[in-house]
């Protein structure tokens, strides 16, 4: 029941993503097409933009649509007015020229999680356990997904947006390899480069389809789900195993911090249905959902740190 509940929360979580990419109220409204157009035609032939907003590649035309966007979600919010998306998002406060610094903070912190317990990783698993190195690799393809998410939430470009995404794809689906590995204790190497070429051949597929026939969100998305509820399935099961195993059959006590984190991170998804204008014009669903993650993979890694020793001990290596 657990498991069919989280996949539903993904599930509804995905289609919402769905709901927000069809449009945005504000950037159609007259009143804003209008003011953009006065600015632009205005200011742009003789303004010079602050160094700030330069060095974070804002042009003159982007900059009149963010001071419009502002200027109306000031008189909306003091009129009680509904207060609109713009181009797909909320109407953020920036800072040094940064589009959403709530979402950029709490990136980097999700990708700091993942370099602290890569060192400590690195240190203090012995090399001869057969899972260290993927270990390692999936501490990096983290700290791969984090920097592009930060790097997109501070500055929201095409090519921004495709490395997200497909750092994120990459996560989710090597979060699935190593899911498969460790539960299954594959160790024969024809079995693990046949996984190998499999799953790169999937990424592969998945990003060319992305690249060069459609960038098709709703298709990303449901690549998402699929794989991420895949990795669920594993790991529910594999802890329900742990706890219905009697004492004396290597019962894995500690399973519940893999659960917390792999079921908690799909259940933080659920901010993302309730989505709403940013708090200070700062905090919205989707930065608090990033913020939620941390704590959550550190629970991956306590989990991670407990089991390396465990399996050693009863000869799983």
């Amino acid at each position: 029941m657990r498991t069919n509940t989280a996949i539903c929360v993904i599930g509804t979580f995905f289609l919402s993503l769905l709901r927000l990419c069809a449009g945005s109220k504000g950037n159609v409204q007259p009143n804003f097409l209008s003011c953009v157009d006065t600015c632009t035609r205005t200011e742009c032939p003789t303004a010079e933009l602050p160094l700030s907003l330069r060095l974070t590649l804002w042009d003159c035309p982007e900059n009149c649509r963010y001071n419009c966007m502002q200027g109306i979600t000031d008189r909306a919010i003091a009129n009680d007015a509904p207060v609109y998306q713009y181009y797909g998002k909320w109407p953020f406060y920036r800072v040094f020229g940064i589009q959403e610094p709530a979402s950029v903070l709490f990136s980097i912190g999700n990708g700091y999680v993942h370099y602290y317990y890569y060192k400590i990783l690195r240190r203090d698993i012995p090399n001869a356990y057969y899972l260290k190195p993927y270990m390692l690799v999936f501490s990096m393809v983290g700290i791969n997904a984090w920097i592009w998410s930060t790097v997109f939430h501070a500055r929201d470009f095409p090519i921004t947006e495709k490395l997200d995404y497909f750092s994120a794809g990459l996560f989710i689906l090597y979060s699935l390899y190593y899911a498969l590995i460790r539960l299954f204790h594959i160790r024969n190497q024809v079995v693990l480069r046949l996984l190998s070429v499999v799953v790169t051949a999937m990424f592969l597929a998945h990003i060319s389809y992305l690249s060069f026939y459609t960038f098709d969100y709703g298709y990303n998305m449901m690549a998402s789900v699929v794989v991420g509820s895949l990795v669920l399935l594993l790991w529910v099961g594999w802890t329900i195993l742990q706890y219905t195993k009697e004492k004396n059959k290597h019962r894995r006590s500690y399973a519940y911090l893999v659960i917390l984190s792999v079921a908690g991170t799909s259940a933080a998804m659920a901010l993302e249905l309730f989505d709403f204008p940013p708090f200070l014009r700062v905090f919205d669903a989707h930065s608090l959902w990033h913020f939620s993650t941390i704590p959550l993979m550190t629970l991956w890694y306590r989990f991670v740190l407990l089991d390396t020793p465990n399996e050693m001990r009863i000869g799983k290596y």
